[in-house]
């Protein structure tokens, strides 16, 4: 995520630079040729066509934007749910011989939530948790196709063990059940994101018009921008062009690019918040590198 208080407009043109440059090579020819074989320009309601388009445009990136925001929301939800289960197993399981136990659940959610982070970054994953779990704990969980699911499959496992033991009661575990659901649920909707992509339509269409736009755009200026027209019209084109691609960077919260959530902050977030809790010596806060959140 690009935390840079002022953007950067080298982000935009690198992110646009290939479209636009051919936009560029388009205006510089049609103006040329209306000067070196006059012809009459048509007059093209640009303005009306642009309205519209920019209206279009503003509907799909509000609608990517409600995606980001949501993953957004849900990683805030896992974060308050990780605190909890941590919490929760601290107060709960305060006995000296559960002592082992407790420190078992919070590294495993730790463990879960850099898992979950690499899985929605398709990314592999075995590191990650490795730096939490013994490999002997680890290999059952990696093995499965959802491994940050069966981390948390397993954390299940040890409070109904917690229970059976007698370390905890059935109320106290059915209260650390319903945090395993609560981060379960949110689980699914960054699931649900990531697996579910806008409509063809939300993703056709804008490109299609933009483009078009793009094209008709020189000839409806050429008469009344002359020589201009190439900076004039690039200028008109870049604008739709960034916010075309608003859209597509937005789409998918978890792309791992410079636009996305900034997963790695936060699970180091919850790291920090968990390790702290049963007495260990956390990693450094992540820092923005080169104006970027990671």
């Amino acid at each position: 995520m690009i935390v840079d208080a002022v953007p950067r407009i080298s982000h935009i043109v690198r992110d646009v630079w290939k479209p636009l440059l051919v936009l560029a090579i388009w205006d510089v020819a049609v103006t040329v040729v209306y000067y070196v074989l006059p012809f009459k320009a048509p007059a093209l309601p640009l303005t009306i066509f642009g309205t519209a388009l920019a209206l279009f445009l503003g509907f799909r990136d509000n609608s990517a934007y409600q995606r980001w925001w949501e993953g957004r929301v849900l990683w805030g939800a896992m974060i308050n749910a990780s605190r909890s289960l941590a919490r929760a197993a601290n107060n709960f399981l305060h006995r000296e011989e559960a002592t082992s136990l407790r420190r078992s659940i919070v590294l495993r959610q730790v463990a879960y939530v850099n898992a979950l982070r690499c899985q929605l970054r398709r990314q592999p994953c075995d590191e990650e948790v490795l730096r939490f779990l013994s490999r002997g704990e680890a290999e059952p969980t990696l093995a499965r196709a959802n491994p940050s699911n069966g981390l948390l499959d397993g954390t299940g496992h040890r409070i109904s063990e917690a229970q059976r033991a007698g370390w905890i009661d059935t109320i106290q575990q059915t209260q650390m059940e319903q945090v395993l659901i609560d981060i379960a649920n949110a689980q699914g909707g960054m699931e649900r994101l990531k697996n579910t992509p806008l409509p063809n339509q939300y993703r056709f269409f804008p490109y299609f018009f933009t483009h078009l736009f793009c094209i008709l755009l020189p000839i409806g200026l050429v008469e009344t921008l002359g020589f201009a027209t190439p900076l004039g019209s690039t200028v008109a084109g870049l604008m739709f062009l960034a916010v075309l691609r608003i859209g597509d960077d937005l789409v998918d919260p978890f792309a791992n690019t410079v636009h996305d959530v900034p997963l790695s902050a936060m699970c180091r977030t919850i790291e920090i918040d968990l390790l702290q809790g049963i007495g260990e010596t956390p990693l450094a806060p992540v820092k923005p590198v080169n104006g970027v959140l990671w």
